[in-house]
């Protein structure tokens, strides 16, 4: 005669497999980073953009890099996090010398990424950029 399974002889049954399957399917060191943040890292030293494609007084996202670079003055170049910090979006526009959120519309100023509005509890962090010969690129 066999006894029906109990929730806890499934669980124990099944618990060494669910292990196995979540070590099979992340790298060591991978620390649950995703595609976009491996990108951001293997472009350092790719170019972005030109410096004549970022507007003064306003800039621009991208978003495969997380990464917005302003120009608040002529040739002062800035570059911040592209991921809100209240709740992890992507910011989605630039104008007005503000950087726009749209999940909840926080705004932060070109010039230094701090909050100039809404929920967000910090600054945009700074990314490192160098500009040279008309060309910006992730340092």
């Amino acid at each position: 005669m066999t006894l029906p399974a109990t929730r806890r002889t499934v669980l124990l049954a099944t618990g060494g497999a669910a292990a196995a399957l979540t070590a099979a399917c992340s790298k060591y060191g991978d620390n649950g980073s995703s595609s976009s943040d491996k990108s951001s890292r293997t472009a350092a030293g790719r170019e972005l953009a030109k410096t004549t494609d970022i507007p003064v007084g306003g800039g621009k996202i991208f978003a495969d890099e997380k990464v917005v670079v302003t120009q608040p003055t002529k040739d002062d170049f800035k570059a911040f996090s592209a991921v809100c910090t209240h709740q992890g979006c992507t910011v989605s526009s630039v104008a007005d010398g503000i950087i726009h959120c749209p999940c909840h519309r926080s705004e932060f100023r070109i010039a230094d990424g701090s909050v100039a509005g809404g929920p967000a509890p910090s600054p945009l962090p700074a990314e490192k950029i160098t500009v040279a010969r008309g060309s910006i690129s992730l340092a």
